[in-house]
């Protein structure tokens, strides 16, 4: 009994250093940008991974990509599919020592592309309709979900979940002003005429989580604006230009005052010299 004993301890010690001897997948998390989703994790040695992918409460399927790998990320794209389920992985540390139910493994968080999904920058235009109102065009974002031979936008997936909001301003002032629009094109109204403003837009999802509602915000935008030089001009500036003109007119009427004795005396002198002379 006591070799017995002995022989199952030794097993056991066996088992349980070869599974402190295989790392695992550490740091595992979902980057996904216009729903285009990684998996990825820190490698912790030179053994090799293969990720396995399910649907909440389905069954385990192998990707084809990340089978036997080296890597430390991969792509599972087009496998999360409806986007609007939550997904989980499992990476595994392939090892020949272990049966294939049996390999040290580590799951990742669970995720739902269509909620979660970030959605970069967008691309837009603005144009100017009348003096008081613009346009603005914004392009949605192409994903690398494709359908019926092309891509899909954003649009095409979130379709009326996906509004815009609009951020804008008047140029040289911080008081910024936000609009929602739920089409690509919106009218902004309300401007002042011949006033140059700045435009910002980001994707708006407010049916998501507070933290995945808003895309990235894209680079601002700038009409020119059509005023003249007056309308540039600061209140120094104006102060200035009153004391310049006052300046003027006092030089002015310094000038006329000076010419107007000078010619009085002339005539003055004139006529004493006409009185004086001998009849």
């Amino acid at each position: 009994m006591d070799i017995v004993k002995i022989l199952l301890c030794v097993g056991v010690w066996s088992i349980t250093t070869a599974d402190s001897s295989v790392p695992t997948a550490k740091n595992v998390r979902w980057m996904s940008v216009d729903f285009t989703t990684i998996l990825k994790w820190t490698q912790q040695s030179d053994y090799s991974y293969s990720v396995l992918y399910s649907e909440s409460g389905g069954d385990w399927t192998e990707s084809p990509d990340c089978s036997q790998m080296f890597g430390s990320e991969c792509d599972l794209t087009t496998h999360l599919w409806p986007l609007d389920r939550t997904y989980q992985a499992d990476i595994k540390t392939d090892d020949p020592d272990y049966d294939l139910e049996d390999l040290p493994h580590t799951y990742s968080p669970p995720f739902n592309p269509y909620m979660e999904s970030n959605i970069s920058a967008v691309k837009f235009t603005v144009e100017e309709v009348d003096a008081g109102t613009v346009t603005v065009n914004i392009t949605d974002p192409l994903t690398a979900i494709h359908g019926d031979g092309k891509p899909f936008s954003i649009r095409d997936i979130l379709k009326k979940d996906l509004q815009y909001k609009i951020s804008y301003y008047k140029s040289e002032s911080t008081r910024k002003r936000d609009m929602v629009t739920q089409t690509s094109a919106a009218n902004v109204t309300g401007l002042d005429a011949g006033q140059s403003y700045c435009f910002m837009v980001a994707a708006y999802i407010p049916t998501r989580p507070k933290a995945t509602q808003l895309g990235a915000w894209s680079p601002q935008q700038c009409t020119d604006g059509h005023r003249n030089i007056l309308q540039d001009l600061s209140l120094e500036a104006w102060v200035g230009i009153f004391f310049v003109l006052l300046l003027v007119l006092v030089i002015i009427v310094v000038v006329t005052l000076l010419c107007y004795r000078c010619h009085h005396k002339k005539n003055n002198g004139l006529q004493t010299t006409q009185t004086s002379a001998p009849v």
